[in-house]
């Protein structure tokens, strides 16, 4: 109702009139101490995000930049709730629960349960009422701003992971016109627990982490304006399992209109098995949390009865020679209704959305160990020694400087880069694409390559994950945080306009488009000479031969499930 249509009312009796009068201006706007704000416009004032059903209380991290920490899209996956779909947030609740209070948003939440990384730490840490966003805008926006919008989810190989780890403020920051949200999702068994009966929705669903996200991105959709967002202009970016989880939405039968663009970051190629191929994995991790009898549903239920305690210390157990089967990890699975088929597939097929994509990775990408038989075989284990063979024929021996290399490529190349040629070359003969190899390490790692998630630590402020969700901030250089900058700004200008150069920092380079005849990339890497006027980006021809052996790695997709 308008308040001119209220104005506009028979008013018979004066002191009806007026109260209906004030009536009609209650409806219209909101009150902040003396300040009087239409409800229309969302305003963000004194770092309070009105949205209708509660009041949000950030934190102004730079003076031009407030974050809001902790928002939840939907309902705590807690009791019953545990291994099923997420449910839409309940405002009323919300509402009901805090009476127009405002909610403290100031601080980092509780980030989901984690497993293992695999270095010898237990997993365990965290909460399962974790379906959170934190989300960082420029200060003064409304809902006219209508600000382009970034949506990022964070890598972990879907085991482990938390978005404080991957602060944006400095962002915001650098580019006060774009609005950033970063997701919380359900982790390991939480996540990804998966047996053929969840066919039977009564059991358990599944893929509800990868549900988690499609729920925030929906959650976005309904109430981002209110932050100045535009939900006609949303990206997905993610690196690693978040590159993953972008590539699975791109290909997802999910709701279309969720984003309009797309940025995949050394995209985990991880196989997603049938549902049948997880039955050992579901036996072994039920009866080393104690649910070993009875029917699945009846195993099932134990499990949401049982300990995150006891949950935690069976799905590390799985990653370990105590299980012996080949799928050790809680991963997306074809669920035959969100994911149908394999992804390579889907891209090959030209089954995916028409959206603009970068997509790249690190030189010396690789998450394998000693020889190439045991690298491959424990990622793809459906690859047979005859497949093997193939791999070691394709890459011969005489065209690498050492065994080391030859396994780190072999490896690499199936596991992540052959991600940016086989979704490089399907998006540039459909829409428009981008492709990247990133050059610099991380300078607090031991090694000289430029090893998995070395940008991570450029572009989120010398960030080093830690056990149980905790981090490292290491001080950047000033040539560091120059370069920094530089990348943050083709990512925004991206997000932004669809195109990484529009709004490119002066000294960068134009990044080529990616296109058949052409297969320009752009390699990002610092100046040499450790300039801060200087960039030390440059673009280069894909090699031929790793093209080649990137056709030769899709057509293995049957095999490596990806």
């Amino acid at each position: 109702m308008k308040l001119a249509l209220c104005m506009s009312l028979p008013t018979p009796m004066i002191r009806l009139s007026l109260l209906f009068f004030w009536l009609c201006l209650a409806y219209n706007i909101r009150t902040q101490g003396t300040q009087v704000v239409p409800r229309d416009l969302a305003l963000i004032t004194g770092d309070i995000i009105d949205l209708g059903y509660a009041r949000y209380s950030g934190n102004r991290s730079f003076p031009n930049t407030i974050a809001f920490l902790g928002i939840p899209y939907a309902e705590p996956p807690v009791g019953d709730l545990r291994f099923r779909s997420p449910r839409p947030l309940n405002t009323s609740r919300i509402s009901e629960q805090f009476r127009g209070h405002n909610i403290d948003a100031s601080e980092y939440p509780d980030f989901c349960v984690q497993g293992t990384t695999g270095g010898g730490d237990a997993g365990g840490a965290g909460s399962e009422d974790c379906l959170k966003v934190n989300i960082y805008v420029p200060a003064n926006t409304n809902r006219n701003s209508q600000l382009p919008v970034l949506v990022y989810i964070h890598g972990g190989g879907y085991v482990y992971g938390n978005p404080r780890n991957w602060p944006f403020d400095h962002w915001v920051h650098q580019s006060p016109n774009i609005v950033v949200v970063s997701v919380y999702y359900r982790l390991d068994s939480f996540g990804f627990l998966a047996v053929p009966d969840f066919n039977d929705a009564s059991i358990g669903d599944f893929n509800v982490g990868f549900r988690d996200q499609v729920q925030a991105l929906t959650w976005v959709q309904q109430h981002i304006s209110a932050f100045g967002g535009d939900p006609t202009r949303v990206t997905i970016n993610g690196e690693s399992a978040g590159g993953s989880s972008v590539e699975l939405h791109l290909v997802a039968h999910e709701h279309s209109g969720l984003f309009s663009g797309a940025i995949a970051q050394s995209v985990y190629r991880t196989p997603l098995p049938e549902p049948a191929q997880q039955v050992p994995l579901f036996e072994f991790f039920s009866a080393a949390a104690g649910c070993s009898s009875g029917t699945v549903a009846q195993r099932v239920t134990c499990l949401r009865h049982a300990s995150v305690s006891a949950l935690s210390r069976a799905q590390d157990a799985s990653g370990t020679s105590a299980f012996t089967g080949g799928f050790k990890s809680f991963h997306p699975v074809l669920d035959g209704k969100l994911l149908t088929e394999h992804p390579t597939k889907s891209i090959l097929s030209g089954r995916f959305a028409r959206v603009p994509l970068i997509v790249g990775a690190t030189s010396n990408e690789s998450l394998s160990g000693g020889t190439i038989e045991n690298g491959l075989k424990a990622f793809f284990p459906l690859l047979t020694e005859e497949d093997v063979q193939e791999f070691l024929d394709v890459y011969p021996s005489s065209t690498f400087t050492s065994e080391s290399q030859r396994e780190q490529v072999i490896t690499g190349e199936s596991q992540l880069i052959c991600a940016r040629e086989i979704l490089g070359n399907a998006f540039a003969a459909r829409t428009k694409a981008w492709t990247y190899r990133y050059n610099q390490r991380n300078p607090t790692s031991s090694s000289l390559a430029v090893g998995h998630a070395a940008e991570n630590w450029m572009m989120f402020q010398g960030s080093n994950t830690g056990f149980n969700g905790s981090v490292t901030f290491t001080p950047m250089a000033p040539a560091e945080v120059s370069f920094a900058e530089e990348l943050i700004a083709y990512w925004l200008s991206f997000v932004r306009s669809g195109d990484p150069n529009k709004y490119k920092l002066a000294r960068s380079p134009t990044w080529p488009r990616y296109t058949a005849p052409r297969r320009q990339r752009i390699v990002l890497q610092q100046d040499p000479n450790n300039s801060t006027a200087a960039s030390g980006s440059f673009i280069e021809q894909e090699p031929e031969d790793e093209g080649r052996r990137c056709q030769f790695v899709a057509s293995k997709v049957d095999r490596q499930q990806n």
